[in-house]
């Protein structure tokens, strides 16, 4: 698990509340793992009994939300989106990103193909569309068939793998520290 979060280059460029949010999925992993290794520990007549939890998908959620809020302000710097996308109610980062978006909206709402633009190829945009994907929207929703329940290894993968993600984005899109914009090269 990543614990020094604030020696990342881009930990200065995201906003404090992302950052508070990333430090709580850290915190919650951390606590998770203490919890299960206490387990064998007896506990008196009327104490909760600990048992591992079915679902550490609450531990991911805050770096889910993190990962929401620096895409959004990436696409925002790279022009992608307009400030009434970034600070609206309606945009879905989701959508945007989805690489399979209906022909129809493509043009409109496609962030998707804007990145492959911008990086000339799809590497980046497959990796945000696949973190998206794998550490939000398949973990944050139910279906009657599918129980996307997860591990707390699972759970920790997930984090990692939002944070890779954040970590390629930033080093591929060449963001400026001091002005926190995005050099075009």
């Amino acid at each position: 698990m990543e614990n020094n979060l604030e020696t990342k280059p881009w930990w200065g460029y995201i906003h404090e509340d992302l950052r508070e949010l990333l430090t709580q999925s850290v915190l919650l992993i951390t606590t998770a793992r203490r919890w299960e290794s206490e387990l064998s520990r007896s506990y008196g007549r009327g104490s909760i009994k600990r048992t591992k939890f079915h679902d550490y998908a609450f531990a991911v959620f805050p770096a889910a939300k993190a990962y929401e809020g620096f895409l959004k302000t990436l696409f925002l710097d790279l022009d992608f989106i307009r400030e009434d996308d970034y600070y609206g109610k309606h945009f879905r980062v989701g959508k945007a990103l989805n690489p399979s978006l209906e022909k129809e909206y493509r043009d409109r709402e496609s962030v998707y193909d804007k990145i492959v633009e911008f990086s000339k190829d799809k590497v980046l945009a497959d990796n945000l569309w696949q973190t998206w994907k794998e550490c939000r929207n398949l973990l944050f929703h139910w279906f009657p068939n599918e129980k996307n329940a997860i591990s707390l290894p699972e759970a920790e993968e997930k984090i990692n793998m939002v944070i890779a993600s954040i970590d390629f984005a930033y080093r591929e899109c060449k963001i400026n520290r001091t002005s926190n914009k995005v050099q075009r090269t």
